[in-house]
């Protein structure tokens, strides 16, 4: 059985292998976002980009929903948005012969790839609508539970700058993506690159590679992967660190946290480090797997206290701090 793993798991990187170099035949430079992408799709969570306009995020979804094989739909949220404009509404049909019923008429969420452009323009109403879909894969319209088709993913993109007419999103739905990921902007080399091949008379095109069903296997596969007790340890020990009333916490998330990261955070560690071993070839996650994937599973899991924000501190810089200093720790034991 073990033989048989690893030939599945070698099969799959190839086939990662080639998902990549069709994305990037499009969405150029930026390895790290492909990356945390692709690693979101096989854990079969949510990715939350975080990004300036004109950054490639929707190229980016549009060119993963044809490669990975998914059915994908685009909302644009707007503050005039309504849940039913996201989920359907029910309609009042005449028939034939003259029978009134009522029809269901299925709204955009029923995809297999749902790109929310700019989700914070929203109202929290509809930002709510989005709730149950991302965790129980399902939505209920007019007292009715309708499954949604699997696999199912929602990329949101968020505008970091840009505050007025913008709704921040709740914690307990910043806590279903299972990434946030930071589009910045690309070094000179690759910029090069992307103007030279997005301003001629033909662009690079993207081919599929993966069928709904073949990402479902793999999701699968993914978990099936083992994991060594020292990368277990490890994963509790960061996320844990984070609790500012926990006693394993350090003084400086204890003076600038005001809340922590909850199991769902370890449980999002424990999928993604497989991912990036895949990713990167690996037959198995290894502790700096978990130091590379820390950033991306916890930042928009946990906030800052008000006097931490008004000296200007930064989440992303802590959590690299305490990550650091808990693989040195542990690398000395």
């Amino acid at each position: 059985m073990a033989e048989d793993l690893i030939a599945e798991i070698e099969a799959l990187e190839d086939k990662l292998a080639s998902a990549r170099k069709s994305i990037e035949a499009r969405f150029i430079g930026q390895e790290r976002v492909v990356e945390l992408v692709l690693a979101s799709l096989l854990c079969g969570g949510h990715a939350l980009l975080i990004g300036l306009p004109g950054l490639g995020k929707t190229r980016l979804v549009e060119t993963l929903s044809t490669v990975m094989g998914l059915k994908g739909n685009r909302v644009q949220f707007t503050p005039d948005l309504m849940p039913a404009d996201i989920l359907g509404s029910e309609v009042l049909e005449t028939g034939a012969d003259g029978q009134r019923t009522f029809k269901f008429i299925g709204g955009p969420i029923f995809c297999q790839l749902l790109m929310a452009d700019e989700i914070n323009r929203a109202s929290p109403r509809t930002q709510s609508a989005l709730l149950q879909a991302m965790q129980e894969k399902q939505v209920t319209v007019a007292g009715e539970t309708r499954g949604l088709e699997a696999p199912f993913h929602v990329l949101a993109t968020q505008n970091p700058i840009e505050q007025e007419g913008t709704y921040p999103l709740p914690e307990a739905q910043l806590d279903r993506f299972l990434v946030q990921i930071n589009v910045d902007y690309p070094d000179r080399d690759t910029e090069r690159a992307i103007i030279m091949a997005t301003t001629g008379t033909e662009e690079a095109e993207s081919h599929g590679v993966f069928t709904g069903h073949e990402l479902i296997a793999a999701q699968r596969l993914l978990r099936r992967m083992p994991v060594g007790e020292a990368v277990v340890e490890q994963i509790l020990d960061l996320v844990r660190a984070f609790r500012p009333d926990d006693p394993s916490a350090p003084d400086a998330v204890r003076d600038m946290v005001a809340w922590g990261p909850g199991p769902r955070a370890a449980q999002a560690l424990m999928l993604t480090v497989r991912a990036r071993a895949l990713l990167q070839g690996r037959l198995a996650p290894s502790p700096e797997d978990v130091l590379n994937m820390a950033k991306p599973v916890l930042v928009h899991r946990m906030a800052l206290t008000f006097s931490a924000r008004a000296r200007g501190e930064d989440l992303g810089k802590l959590i690299d701090q305490v990550a650091a200093t808990l693989n040195t720790r542990e690398a000395a034991a």
